[in-house]
């Protein structure tokens, strides 16, 4: 089989299938806004470190809760945010399905390549 120089990548979004998969979903942003508010315990603070607005955070976390029909983190005030047992698994979850459809896409890319007429 011949080597390629070419990779591929792939996003993965978690979403109600009875709702249009347009509003976005669960994705890369929600997760790591989940990541933030697991390590600082604050969503202000996990906005701040991916240069968004704790307003916009906040919409986006509310409306993927809203649509996925259960709550994420918990918040608590000046006491800040912490995830909720479903919020952590959730992330568990997309970040094992991310991993395995990003390596299944990156050795799909590499053979249908090799076995194509591409010299890339």
């Amino acid at each position: 089989m011949k080597q390629t120089k070419v990779s591929a990548f792939s996003k993965v979004y978690i979403f109600d299938s009875a709702i249009d998969s347009e509003r976005g979903g669960f994705g890369k942003g929600i997760a790591e806004l989940l990541r933030g508010v697991a390590d600082t315990g604050s969503l202000n603070k996990a906005a701040k470190t991916l240069s968004m607005s704790y307003t916009k955070a906040w919409k986006r976390m509310n409306a993927v809760e809203e649509e996925l029909g259960f709550t994420l983190i918990t918040r608590d005030g000046a006491h800040g945010s912490a995830l909720t047992p479903e919020g952590a698994e959730l992330l568990r979850v997309y970040d094992s399905v991310t991993k395995r459809v990003s390596e299944y896409t990156k050795q799909v890319i590499q053979e249908e390549v090799a076995a194509s007429s591409l010299s890339i």
